[in-house]
């Protein structure tokens, strides 16, 4: 009886990853921009965002954020990249990610900025005191992310520390990443 009993953990952890996996993803959704309290030329004056965004993958995609300032044209200058993923191109670590936490960074992966590999993308209008407190509280965030796993903390779960840090409602972290953003917004009126 305690065999069993001690397997269920893990049943339950694998079930999870495996659920988790089994939708698909949409066709790439429409950007969504939200804007600070004020007038609109209070926010391109000012120019800070944040934005929550997923992208197609070889597996289920990945979601992450991408924050920055803009020109008044809506260009991004500079942008920096914060998510979570095996700190590795090779597959082995990820797919051992699932049973066991694996080695993570932090920073931009292949893909992150690039058009065509968007599915969904929720940009957020900041003043410059509201984007220096996310930047520190992304930053420390960051130096505190040590491993992934993908039932208990994958890209979804790090995003979600993010948008929680800022005041916002998140959805579970077990959704593919298109529909996670997705809920992400829908959840916050955005």
């Amino acid at each position: 009886m305690t065999r069993v009993l001690g397997r269920i953990p893990f049943v339950v952890l694998a079930a999870m990853a495996v659920a988790a996996c089994q939708s698909q993803d949409k066709g790439p959704q429409p950007r969504y921009v939200s804007s600070v309290a004020g007038s609109p030329s209070q926010q391109r004056d000012q120019g800070y965002f944040i934005e929550f965004r997923s992208r197609y993958a070889l597996s289920y995609g990945h979601s992450y954020v991408v924050f920055g300032r803009l020109t008044k044209s809506g260009a991004m200058v500079n942008p920096e990249v914060a998510g979570l993923a095996p700190a590795t191109n090779d597959t082995a670590p990820y797919v051992l990610g699932h049973v066991l936490p694996v080695p993570a960074e932090t920073g931009v992966s292949d893909g992150d900025l690039e058009d065509q590999y968007r599915s969904a993308s929720w940009r957020v209008m900041l003043t410059e005191p509201e984007y220096r407190d996310v930047v520190a509280k992304i930053r420390k965030l960051k130096a505190e992310a040590k491993f992934w796993h993908a039932s208990l903390y994958n890209c979804n779960a790090f995003v979600a520390d993010i948008a929680r840090s800022m005041g916002y409602k998140t959805p579970g972290i077990w959704l593919r990443p298109q529909e996670f953003i997705t809920r992400l917004r829908e959840m916050n009126g955005g």
